[in-house]
């Protein structure tokens, strides 16, 4: 049987560890103070001992964010150590989830790529199939697209049916056409295919994006493979897992893994490229059913005070909001009509809002926890038009599922947990902690090969740059 956890002991898996102004967006609210040492926890140690290991970050003041990391880009929401490479490695909060290809460094490249020649990892060792799936589309699409002749096409108007000229030639011979100056029809389905795998409508019209894509050339294409290798080396084998999820921000997808293979997927919104979502790997430990909604301060000063102000208290109560005096578990609700609101609106006075559990509440009906420092996790919404116009990078870094019972069910083995007044947020621990894997594939291996996704958080192109010397001579290497 299923039972209710109490909150307070639900949250001594954080240990010290805090939650980032991130999460206070997401509706955590500022940290309250560490819990009271209990049997058995022992605080996080002072030092990082492995690559895959992060400190927690330091606590940021009320209205601060975490310190932007400091070696190039910003990738990650908190600062990372020297030891981990943003935008390919993965920080594990629990170490049990680290799997052997990170333990064993004689398995797992060094970062820098140097000592990339193309061996098949998954050849001696067991690795998670998305790598054996990326590298045998790697090998596919040197096969189909590195093959052909890299020449550069010269910049002009888009090329499409009807179309002649010198540039119509070059763009058929970089395709591996015969010469000739007219846009046919294999031309056109040609462009197509292309489009198609690179990540651009596939409307056979070679327009400027398509273009400059061909001028990459087919290397440029096969490091992003080998980036997204590396990643998907971070992930479980199976015999390692036999059941998890993965979160990908790469292409806003939650897939659900049993035994090695993928039972069930879904689209999920997350992180906009500001607030990226974290690559990262932890255990769903609870559900929270009919949970309440912590109002980011930002939004009680920006948006919902200035209402206040205008029409009353009664702004609150009729859409079913609190006021309270602090974060903490003792917190009491406070009358509204004590509340300086024009303080509040001019940022004098602050205040803690929580909406109670409702289909409209942002949190939706059902949060699913994973303790953590990032402050992430994952729940409903109540916004499901996201999920229908492919609005999927767009929160503060926290990820909302398309169909919470579904995932419910697999997690909870067969059925969805339910509150006993749907006014009162309960915490429901899972029959056994589920890991969730995070990452950011911008390369999907498909039947045919790979397809390619938009580098939404700018994570390639930090890698490319950072990594270009090492990264060509990767490509070299398999030639």
């Amino acid at each position: 049987m299923v039972g209710i956890v109490n909150r307070k002991t639900s949250l001594l898996a954080l240990g010290a560890l805090i939650l980032p102004a991130a999460a206070v967006a997401q509706g955590y609210g500022y940290p309250p103070p560490p819990p009271p040492p209990v049997a058995g926890w022992q605080p996080p140690p002072a030092a990082v001992a492995e690559p895959w290991e992060a400190r927690p970050p330091v606590i940021p003041q009320q209205g601060q964010a975490p310190a932007a990391s400091k070696r190039g880009a910003a990738l990650e929401p908190i600062d990372l150590p020297p030891a981990i490479e943003q935008g390919v490695d993965m920080i594990y909060i629990d170490q049990d989830l680290v799997p052997r290809s990170v333990q064993d460094n004689r398995l797992l490249h060094n970062i820098s790529f140097d000592s990339w020649s193309g061996a098949p990892v998954d050849m001696f060792t067991s690795v998670n199939p998305i790598y054996t799936d990326l590298r045998r589309g790697l090998v596919k699409y040197r096969q189909r697209w590195g093959s052909l002749p890299q020449i550069e096409i010269p910049a002009g108007p888009a090329v499409k049916p009807g179309s002649t000229g010198e540039r119509v030639n070059a763009l058929r011979m970089r395709l591996g056409l015969a010469p000739g100056g007219t846009y046919d029809a294999p031309l056109a389905a040609a462009v197509k295919d292309y489009q198609g795998v690179h990540g651009m409508k596939a409307d056979g019209i070679a327009g400027g994006a398509t273009i400059e894509s061909l001028n990459r050339g087919a290397a440029y294409y096969e490091q992003l493979i080998i980036i997204n290798m590396e990643r998907a080396k971070r992930l479980p084998a199976p015999e390692e897992q036999p059941r998890y999820a993965i979160v990908d921000a790469g292409d806003a997808r939650l897939s659900l893994w049993e035994n090695g293979r993928k039972v069930d997927s879904m689209k999920i919104v997350v992180g906009k490229s500001e607030t990226a979502t974290p690559m990262m790997a932890a255990y769903i430990r609870y559900a929270s059913v009919n949970p309440y909604w912590n109002v980011p301060p930002e939004l009680v000063r920006s948006l919902i005070a200035p209402r206040i102000a205008a029409q009353g208290v009664s702004y609150l109560s009729d859409r079913e909001y609190q006021v309270l005096t602090g974060y903490g578990e003792d917190a009491k609700l406070i009358d509204p009509k004590t509340i300086d609101w024009q303080a509040v609106v001019e940022g004098r006075q602050e205040v803690r809002l929580r909406r109670l559990p409702s289909p409209a509440n942002s949190m939706g009906m059902m949060k699913f926890m994973l303790p953590n420092y990032f402050g992430i996790y994952l729940h409903d919404s109540p916004e499901k038009e996201h999920f229908t116009k492919n609005e999927l990078w767009i929160s503060n870094g926290c990820v909302r599922v398309e169909d919470y019972k579904r995932f419910a069910r697999w997690l909870f083995g067969g059925s969805v947990p339910q509150g006993s007044n749907p006014k009162i947020e309960e915490e429901v621990n899972l029959p056994a902690p589920v890991p969730v894997y995070m990452t950011y594939l911008t390369v999907q291996p498909t039947a045919t090969g790979v397809a390619f996704l938009p580098d939404t958080y700018g994570r390639d192109a930090h890698l490319m740059e950072r990594y270009a010397p090492q990264l060509s001579a990767a490509v070299r290497g398999g030639d």
